[in-house]
């Protein structure tokens, strides 16, 4: 069984909803489960009717939830890059390291990592406490992005690892033709290189995410009765096909709302389909969130447990 969930979706789908239904009836069938809200609005809080933060909160029996503060982790992940390069560059004073990290916390790529470590630290620090973790994603564009990065990011790091080891292959040439010369004074062997293992360390961080995402996780999109939000789904499903990550389910949420015209596609509907029951006077306490019913997506998480 798979032991972590993400759903993914159009803003205003109801990503939200789903999931904290979805939490709460794996809970009530006696898992301990972790909700976890990556989206910048937060409403998870407001769905299960707690305030929450950035620490695991018990909201319901067998049921914890939480909400990631981005704007943290992105100080974090500056704080790390900041201190590696002090570290690195710290002969040359010459460096203006300040002005590089104004210009760095608005660089492409930035929140997305932040997000990135911030599923790490969950998944390697908080989920043995639990048997299953749920996230409810931010919007769509940052979502793919960050669901991408360890295979992009990895195809990267694998370069640069080669290209770190023929550098290191004629540092040992140079040395084994003349012991004198000031390369025999720098890190020959891989075992030593800083760079090295500093990369190496990367690839495993990128590695342990992928495996997440791509072999450890349950992906649901969301959609609702009309042509853009199924139209998403569909560009979700492309992306994530191409970095070989699949969807393992697709949920109807708000049928009868609309009166326009739509259809399921069929990349869609080849995929377990779920309709869930859309309150029209919204979720507003656990009690609401309680009568949307999960049951059948819960069931096929659970593989018939």
């Amino acid at each position: 069984m798979r032991n972590t969930a993400f759903f993914l979706g159009k803003g205003g789908v109801g990503k939200t909803t789903v999931s904290a239904a979805f939490a709460l009836e794996l809970a009530k069938r006696g898992k301990r489960v972790l909700a976890v809200s990556l989206d910048p609005a937060h409403n998870l809080g407001d769905a299960l009717g707690i305030r929450l933060s950035d620490r695991p909160k018990p909201a319901a029996p067998g049921l914890s939830a939480m909400e990631v503060d981005l704007g943290a982790w992105v100080e974090r992940y500056l704080e790390e890059s900041r201190s590696e390069l002090k570290a690195t560059y710290a002969y040359n004073s010459s460096f203006n390291l300040d002005s590089f990290f104004d210009i760095m916390r608005y660089s492409p790529g930035t929140e997305e990592y932040a997000v990135l470590w911030a599923i790490e630290h969950v998944h390697c620090e908080l989920s043995a406490d639990f048997d299953v973790v749920v996230f409810d994603t931010p919007p769509t564009a940052l979502s793919l992005r960050f669901l991408a990065l360890p295979t992009i990011s990895g195809l990267w790091v694998r370069e640069l690892t080669k290209l770190r080891e023929r550098i290191l292959e004629k540092r040992q040439v140079v040395t084994r033709l003349n012991p004198e010369s000031p390369t025999a004074a720098s890190c020959v062997d891989k075992d030593d290189d800083r760079v090295y293992g500093k990369l190496s360390g990367i690839s495993r961080r990128l590695g342990v995410l992928h495996k997440l995402f791509a072999e450890e996780s349950f992906l649901s999109v969301i959609v609702n009765p009309d042509i853009l939000s199924v139209s998403e789904a569909l560009r979700i499903k492309d992306e994530l096909d191409r970095i070989g990550i699949g969807l393992h389910a697709a949920c109807l949420n708000k049928r009868g709302v609309s009166t326009a015209s739509w259809r399921l596609d069929d990349g869609l509907r080849k995929l377990p389909f779920f309709e869930l029951d859309f309150k029209s006077e919204g979720i507003r306490s656990l009690d609401d969130l309680a009568r949307v019913d999960a049951t059948a997506l819960a069931a096929e998480f659970l593989g018939g447990e």
